[in-house]
């Protein structure tokens, strides 16, 4: 593995030095355990901790297949899906890898005792399988997390309606933090020139998610002059959301928990910020009731800020704790738009105020290639910025997720694999000095 990080650490990027290097037997890799599922029982959610589930573990190179690629890890990131892995929920991921298995022999690698999580990296190709042209040895890249097999006809207007469709490092094995990968060659995506290996790794999963729930004609089509609520605003998804949403001419209502996530919002440009736990907003009376007259007042506030709009689009990924105000607030005939549900899955709103008022809830979830592929360029072209806060080693994941599980953090949490240190991987400086100020804004924020 010296061998590969000196190689990378050089520069030289020549398919030939590359294609000749040899990839190890083993590499190191954080893992849950399948002999461990049940670690956690009868623990409140928020009790479980990562940090007891995740594992660095040397584990066998798997097997490259046709239409795959072999990456070097130089970073990866963190999302919630790693730390719902870590705390298996809402079901164990293990039962993702067995059905993966059975789809075919070469799918069923990916059904192992252990689990290699993460779905997001940069890096730099070693190996291709038959059939990839696209991309050689030596190729810094970027990965996106779609996992598509597109032998259905339903796949091919929109690969995220592949019946095989999964998330990569979550739904299937080999992720992203780890020394090593396997992804499918349609995965990969250029590397911004002027962003370090950890900035460049930490956008990919959340910048996309938020580009198809926003900006996509298969979610929100967010456009000029609308008022957009986002939820989270300084975190991993939404600072990409208040982003996309000032970048386009709209304007973002940001709702965060703390005065220094309302700093971060208004750093990034964003004039109106609501600060929920300063307003003291309790959309629940107890675990089974909502409380209308929150969501009143809720909305009393948004229009307050905007001088008496109502969002047009709402950006939802919270869930059961925030969905009854969302549906509320929004405008008449305008869009709930919801990806996740990071505070509970069954969610409750009175409908009344969705039938009667015209307005639609649409489900996104994470992009096809054409849509990662344009939300990294965004990117590359200087548009979007990074929002990596803190990076850590891959010794500390289990620290990292559980800062993500707690909300004990802004932005995205960087991870180094193959990068001794941060701050490396920069190959277009001049590129980069105009916009440092913006990469940097979220820096041990």
């Amino acid at each position: 593995m010296q061998a590969i990080r000196d190689a990378i650490l050089s520069g030289d990027r020549s398919q030939e030095t590359f294609a000749h290097l040899e990839i190890p037997q083993t590499y190191r890799a954080v893992t849950v355990h399948k002999d461990e599922v049940g670690m956690f029982e009868g623990q409140a959610s928020r009790d479980k901790d990562p940090r007891k589930s995740l594992h660095l573990d040397e584990v066998p190179v798997p097997e490259l297949g046709p239409g795959e690629a072999i990456v070097a890890v130089m970073a990866s990131a963190i999302n919630y899906n790693t730390v719902w892995t870590s705390i298996f929920e809402p079901v164990s991921t293990f039962g993702f890898l067995e059905r993966y298995g059975r789809t075919s022999p070469l799918a069923k690698r990916h059904d192992l005792p252990y689990h290699i999580v993460g779905s997001d990296l940069s890096g730099v190709v070693l190996r291709t399988g038959p059939g990839v042209h696209a991309w050689k040895p030596g190729d810094e890249v970027v990965a996106h997390c779609l996992s598509v097999e597109l032998e259905h006809p339903d796949g091919h207007n929109d690969t995220m309606l592949d019946p095989e469709q999964r998330i990569w490092g979550f739904e299937t094995n080999f992720g992203g933090l780890a020394e090593l990968a396997l992804v499918k060659a349609n995965q990969l995506m250029p590397k911004p020139d002027h962003l370090t290996w950890e900035e460049a790794a930490s956008p990919g999963l959340v910048n996309s998610t938020a580009y198809r729930q926003l900006v996509s004609r298969n979610g929100a089509g967010m456009k000029l002059g609308d008022t957009v609520l986002i939820w989270g605003a300084s975190g991993g998804l939404g600072s990409y959301a208040t982003q996309m949403a000032l970048a386009s001419g709209a304007t973002p209502v940001c709702v965060v928990s703390s005065p220094d996530k309302a700093d971060i919002c208004k750093a990034m440009g964003a004039e109106l910020v609501i600060d929920r736990n300063a307003e003291g907003y309790r959309f629940w009376k107890d675990e089974t009731t909502q409380d209308p007259r929150e969501w009143k007042r809720f909305g009393a506030k948004i229009r307050e800020l905007t001088g008496g709009k109502d969002p047009d689009i709402v950006f939802e990924h919270p869930g059961r704790e925030t969905f009854g105000a969302s549906v509320y607030v929004a405008r008449k005939g305008g869009t709930i738009v919801t990806c996740a549900s990071t505070s509970g899955f069954m969610h409750e709103y009175d409908n009344r105020y969705l039938w009667m008022n015209l307005k639609r809830i649409i489900g996104s979830h994470f992009a096809n290639y054409r849509e990662a592929f344009e939300a990294n360029d965004l990117i590359n072209r200087g548009l979007i910025h990074p929002t990596l806060s803190k990076t850590y080693a891959l010794e500390d994941v289990g620290q990292a997720a559980y800062d993500v599980h707690r909300n004990a953090h802004q932005g995205k949490v960087g991870v180094l694999a193959l990068a001794p240190e941060q701050g490396l991987g920069v190959s277009n400086p001049a590129k980069r000095a105009p916009l440092e100020a913006a990469i940097n804004r979220f820096r041990n924020a």
